[in-house]
């Protein structure tokens, strides 16, 4: 029987295998979740590198933020990097939510990065 961790790396891959099928060479925005933040970074694979990132732990969000694990912080990650996305030139990327499920803060972050401007 497969631990929790091997399950949820097969589920990355999976959810990875189909971004690189139908992205068609988008960027893809990835979230990473942990129990006390949010990370959130726009990563262009065919150049190898990381457009534009948000989290949680930066200074400015620290300090307003009652705590980095709640929906309205994600909100508040996905619009920041959305906004950081749009200025870069970029307007649609393929979303990656790794191996969590699409709701909760993860879906917040989405919800949000849409309203400022990205389409996915």
């Amino acid at each position: 029987m497969l631990k929790t961790n091997a399950l949820k790396e097969r589920r990355k891959q999976r959810i990875r295998s189909r971004i690189r099928k139908s992205g068609a060479g988008r960027p893809r925005l990835s979230v990473f979740r942990s129990n006390k933040n949010i990370y959130a970074q726009v990563i262009d694979d065919l150049q190898g590198n990381t457009v534009a990132s948000a989290s949680t732990m930066e200074k400015e969000l620290r300090d307003g933020l009652k705590s980095g694990s709640t929906k309205d912080a994600a909100a508040v990650v996905g619009k920041l990097v959305a906004e950081r996305a749009v200025a870069q030139g970029l307007n649609e990327v393929v979303f990656d939510r790794g191996s969590y499920l699409f709701h909760g803060r993860v879906k917040a972050l989405a919800d949000a990065a849409r309203e400022a401007g990205l389409k996915f």
